[in-house]
């Protein structure tokens, strides 16, 4: 079989690529055709065609629907035998994140990636950020200045190293129609904050001013982005994530994840739960956070969903309280 997609990079981590590895472990994989820079996720597949130079958010042109799970957020049909809005809001909860799995298996990424002369001396925790345009809207889902300083003095005070990456979106492989429009707009310069003594200075620059603190960019070099990503990933004891395409695939390494969650259909009943594609992708322990943002979601809807008012965020700016109290009871 010949499989060809070019969704949002998390969608393909969700739903092509386990469905490419199962055909590969039943032998019928013949070709994958994907997204520029995605070769080393087919590392099983000695056919792989990674020269599509767009991504799409609709299904029909991205080829999802040639797959056995066509949407992210459920598969309500094959699971539960019917359509989504059919469902009681029991079994609408308990449909959430849950996918049919009767032809889905991640790869081994750890496994086949794992490489000891990239290892750090230290436990490493790897820290994934981004800063786009989010559907048209200012970004929201990323971790700032101070929130990233006292992420690593933490961390770097009990004892870990810490790779920290967010992608510039300049870094060769295909990119999404909200990375294209934050590449193109002021926003390209990347999480500015003017420190005390310092000046202004970016998050990539914060790295520089902690001994065990690295960006991931200075460890990958001129090395193929992907699959020295991986291959770092691979050697991570544990993940700290804005929610997206980066807790994903940090998702994927059998190792503890914290995901950062503002708004988005994860906010949905029971979305974390065990049948989870999240937990689903290699039994690793996630730890969901909620920063619900009033502002940028629908608080009625919520409402109906079981969420009280005392868990949203009226102050319309990022809290991150519950994220720092969560990183210093996973990662001690």
């Amino acid at each position: 079989m010949v499989i060809k997609t070019n969704p949002e990079f998390g969608i393909e981590l969700v739903l092509t690529i386990p469905y490419a590895y199962y055909l590969h472990t039943q032998g019928k994989l013949e070709q994958v055709i994907t997204s520029k820079g995605m070769k080393p996720f087919y590392y099983f597949c000695d056919n792989v065609i990674d020269e599509l130079e767009y991504r799409s958010i609709d299904n029909e042109h991205a080829g999802l629907n040639s797959l056995p799970n066509n949407w992210i957020h459920h598969n309500a049909e094959k699971v539960f035998g019917t359509e989504y809005s059919n469902l009681s809001k029991d079994d609408q909860a308990k449909a959430n994140g849950y996918l049919d799995y009767s032809e889905w298996k991640c790869p081994p990424y750890r496994d086949h990636f794992k490489d000891d002369s990239l290892k750090l001396d230290k436990p490493t925790i790897f820290v994934s950020n981004k800063y786009n345009i989010e559907h048209g809207e200012m970004p929201h889902g990323y971790f700032d200045i101070m929130c990233l300083y006292e992420i690593f003095t933490y961390l770097t005070e009990k004892g870990y190293s810490v790779i920290y990456k967010r992608a510039t979106n300049k870094e060769g492989f295909t990119i999404d129609q909200n990375e294209w429009q934050t590449l193109n707009s002021n926003l390209n310069k990347g999480i500015i904050a003017d420190v005390d003594g310092i000046g202004p200075i970016t998050d990539h620059q914060l790295t520089k001013y902690f001994k065990d603190v690295y960006l991931v960019d200075d460890l990958i070099g001129d090395n193929d982005y992907n699959e020295t990503q991986l291959k770092l990933m691979a050697n991570s004891s544990g993940f700290i994530s804005v929610c997206g395409g980066n807790s994903v695939l940090s998702s994927c390494f059998e190792a503890p994840v914290i995901t950062y969650v503002h708004k988005g259909k994860e906010l949905r009943p029971q979305y974390f739960d065990e049948n989870s594609y999240f937990r689903k992708l290699s039994g690793a322990d996630i730890y969901p956070v909620f920063d619900i943002i009033t502002k940028i979601n629908d608080i009625d809807k919520l409402k109906e969903w079981g969420y009280q008012d005392d868990q949203f965020n009226y102050s319309g700016t990022n809290d991150y309280t519950t994220l720092l109290n969560t990183i210093k009871t996973v990662f001690k």
